[in-house]
């Protein structure tokens, strides 16, 4: 689950984090109000949505007083904003963010994630702050540091002195780049994030580390032990059809093709998807309805395709181990007969009672195409909507 950076900062500046102070406000009148609190030379206006690249895409702004402070906001606000991370149709700005200026010295970028290929946390340290992080990897590699910790209750000194090293602090900056690892490292596994980017973390002229940008995720499967981080889920910065998914605990990803898929199983969803492009045609999505799917679950999940008005065909793969053949079957008579379905559907069936599940198929009344292994549907779902 994302949240937007002022929701960030607030969670982080409670494990002992510095940031900004800063305010946020949904609509113009709110912000300027809460902004005449702010002690600062100069405020800094940001727009808050899902995505990176704001400021080159005009969503932050340095405005010198409150009247600019009015006058920006009004122009920022419902304002759509495209960057490399929103794609074409870009995202509107609904809700506005601004806080205190500082002097920055130098930009550092810091990051802490979960590596899943060595099962460790990894923070990822940089001199190289303020700018893309995967450009820095391309032309300067070694100017990013990876360091993995073991997980623990708590981060050593010695892990803390080797992620901060690049940024050559002197003693007393070097003690609060310490305890900044150590409370970022706390609210990391007290939260259950799977990451925290600050980019980027500066050192003001005043010699004080402040969190300047912050982005956190977290894991949506320890979400039920933190209805406080639920609260802040934003409805309007998600896919419609991903939201609807989430209801039914369905695996559902939006993709740019044109066919549209329905398996249990990650693995056998993504070896669906490579051999549909193997034929020439992209997957439309990414969809698990997991092992022990209902009828309902299925019907839902069918439901949630072909609501997605670039699907020109649907290839439904099961694979019965847990989840039975026959049910998944029902589960999609049952969404066809309540749809008008008048694109090509492929079902290919295989495991636990498979020849239930193709009976209840072939006595619906409904145009499907069988098929009888998984390069047999991919071939024929291709061929069927051209």
């Amino acid at each position: 689950m994302n949240i937007h950076e002022h929701q960030a900062k607030q969670i982080l500046k409670k494990y002992g984090v510095p940031v900004p102070n800063g305010v946020f406000g949904l609509t113009v009148e709110e912000l300027v109000e809460k902004a005449k609190l702010l002690k600062t030379e100069k405020y800094i206006l940001k727009a808050q949505i899902h995505a990176g690249g704001r400021g080159k895409a005009g969503g932050v702004k340095i405005l010198d007083n409150i009247d600019e402070l009015t006058k920006s906001s009004n122009e920022m606000l419902g304002k759509k904003l495209v960057t490399h991370q929103t794609g074409p149709e870009g995202k509107v700005v609904k809700r506005l963010y601004v806080e205190e200026s500082s002097n920055i010295e130098k930009e550092f970028y810091l990051s802490c994630l979960v590596d899943r290929a060595s099962s460790k946390i990894v923070f990822i340290s940089s001199d190289q702050g303020g700018m893309d992080i995967e450009e820095v990897a391309k032309k300067n590699p070694e100017k990013i540091v990876k360091t993995k910790i073991n997980y623990s209750k708590e981060i050593s000194n010695e892990d803390c002195e080797n992620i901060i090293k690049i940024f050559s602090l002197n003693k007393k900056t070097k003690e609060q780049g310490k305890n900044l690892i150590k409370a970022i490292y706390k609210m990391f596994i007290s939260t259950d994030a799977s990451m925290v980017e600050i980019n980027p973390l500066i050192l003001t002229k005043e010699q004080n580390i402040i969190c300047l940008d912050a982005k956190v995720n977290f894991d949506d499967n320890a979400l039920f032990k933190h209805p406080e981080i639920v609260a802040l889920r934003d409805l309007s910065e998600e896919d419609p059809i991903e939201i609807e998914a989430s209801k039914y605990n369905l695996s559902y990803i939006k993709l740019d093709g044109s066919i549209g898929c329905m398996v249990n199983g990650a693995g056998l969803a993504m070896a669906t998807m490579d051999i549909i492009k193997l034929y020439g045609e992209e997957p439309a999505n990414f969809l698990d309805v997991g092992g022990g799917a209902s009828k309902e679950k299925v019907s839902a999940a069918l439901k949630l395709i072909l609501s997605d008005k670039s699907v020109k065909g649907i290839l439904i793969n099961i694979f019965g181990g847990i989840m039975r053949c026959d049910v998944l079957a029902q589960g999609v008579v049952d969404a066809a007969k309540e749809m008008d379905i008048n694109i090509p559907l492929v079902v290919r069936l295989a495991g636990t009672n498979f020849k239930e599940g193709k009976k209840i198929l072939d006595n619906s009344g409904l145009k499907l195409i069988s098929a009888e292994n998984l390069d047999d549907a991919a071939k024929k779902i291709v061929k069927a909507i051209k």
